[in-house]
């Protein structure tokens, strides 16, 4: 453990580096004493007040840097340091409150503080929780113990798949992390649960379905869904970014369309084959919308669309088949074509820290090369001309 004295300023706290792991490092403020803030391994910094009550040294926490500004946090220390000269204990009455707190409540702040400040993925964190928790939301969160967390796991594994139950356990040892950071002294009950294993996914479309899909694909009569799912096999993008694709984002000329942020939180370029390009005009003389593919709901967008992609399955006569391995079909066929891993994921907006470097030199040339390849092979299984795809 490391500590540090200096003036708080914002500028100076983010500049706070992350010590190595097992260890955490303190600062302590110049202006307001007894004000300090933690930095964890993982780069967390909160702020506490740091001092002694009722014979005994507290770390009263106040709050996140930099959700909570500096003056802010002083202003709060100041009170807390009033209450506690007034014979109160701040930190007494803070677990008395999480004590009794409930669970919708605790997800309410989870929801507040952490997921939609710092998750990309925080609407998940919604929906799934209000699937699978709303009968919790009513109960004290002392009263959930490890053993409702187990058959919970097991139900949901048994019922809806042991991804799914990984991903709930994981929210739930998440939730109840955040509340002990928050003041809470009791045990997460998610804690220790082992998850289930799981196989990593394989499925693509293989080169005798290729022709069944396509024909399927052709006679579906939702025109918007049809040209998704074309567009999904072709570019091997994630869902999310080919359902919100916008038409000032596509470049015709050069053929590419332009990702703001992808799941990675960064931009990707998407190289588009002649066939999405073909497929994208098409639309866009039909278009009088910012979408590509719009939809009715909230968003303005196409939303999932799942009865179209279940008869398409149907009449195609293909099993076990996701709108997710249309991606990983591009993959596997620019795989097939001699592509390395490095284009393959250049071209699929994947990231990691061995092929950061390399992404970054690599140009969108070999990118598209290989993806018309790849289309190209995938489009030499069907025996006869895809029909006109014009609207």
């Amino acid at each position: 453990m490391a500590s540090h004295k200096l003036n708080f300023t914002k500028a100076a706290l983010l500049k706070a580096p992350a010590p190595t792991k097992g260890k955490r490092d303190y600062y302590y403020d110049l202006k307001e004493q007894g004000l300090q803030m933690a930095v964890t391994p993982g780069g967390s910094k909160s702020f506490y007040l740091y001092k002694r009550v009722d014979g005994r040294p507290e770390r009263i926490l106040l709050g996140r840097f930099p959700d909570l500004s500096v003056e802010n946090a002083r202003k709060m220390a100041a009170e807390a340091k009033g209450k506690i000269a007034g014979g109160k204990n701040p930190q007494k009455e803070r677990r008395a409150i999480r004590a009794e707190m409930t669970f919708a409540a605790l997800f309410d702040d989870y929801m507040t503080k952490y997921s939609r400040v710092h998750k990309r993925s925080w609407r998940y964190d919604e929906r799934e929780v209000n699937k699978f928790l709303s009968h919790w939301f009513k109960r004290k969160i002392s009263s959930i113990d490890r053993a409702e967390v187990e058959r919970l796991h097991a139900k949901i594994g048994k019922e809806n798949g042991t991804t799914q139950a990984n991903r709930l356990l994981e929210r739930i040892r998440s939730i109840f992390n955040k509340a002990i950071d928050w003041g809470w002294e009791g045990t997460n009950p998610a804690a220790g649960i082992k998850k289930y294993k799981e196989k990593s996914r394989d499925r693509f479309l293989l080169p005798d379905e290729l022709p069944r899909f396509f024909e399927a694909l052709a006679n579906e009569p939702n025109k918007t869904a049809r040209d998704f799912f074309m567009v999904s096999l072709l570019t091997g993008a994630r869902k999310s970014n080919v359902l919100a694709m916008r038409w000032k984002d596509i470049n015709f000329n050069a053929a590419t369309w332009r990702i703001e942020e992808t799941k990675n939180g960064e931009a990707q370029t998407v190289h588009l084959p002649s066939q999405a390009v073909e497929l994208l005009k098409a639309r866009k003389l039909d278009s009088d919308s910012s979408w590509v593919f719009p939809g009715n709901g909230k968003s303005g967008h196409l939303a999932d669309p799942k009865k179209a992609w279940a008869r398409i399955l149907s009449e195609a006569g293909i099993d076990d088949l996701r709108i997710h391995d249309l991606r990983r079909t591009l993959g596997s066929y620019q795989a097939a074509t001699g592509a390395n891993g490095y284009i393959i994921g250049k071209s699929l907006g994947h990231k990691s820290q061995q092929s950061t470097a390399i992404y970054a030199r690599l140009n969108l040339d070999p990118v598209r090369e290989s993806v018309n390849k790849a289309t190209d092979v995938m489009f030499g299984y069907v025996k006869k001309p895809m029909p006109d795809t014009d609207h």
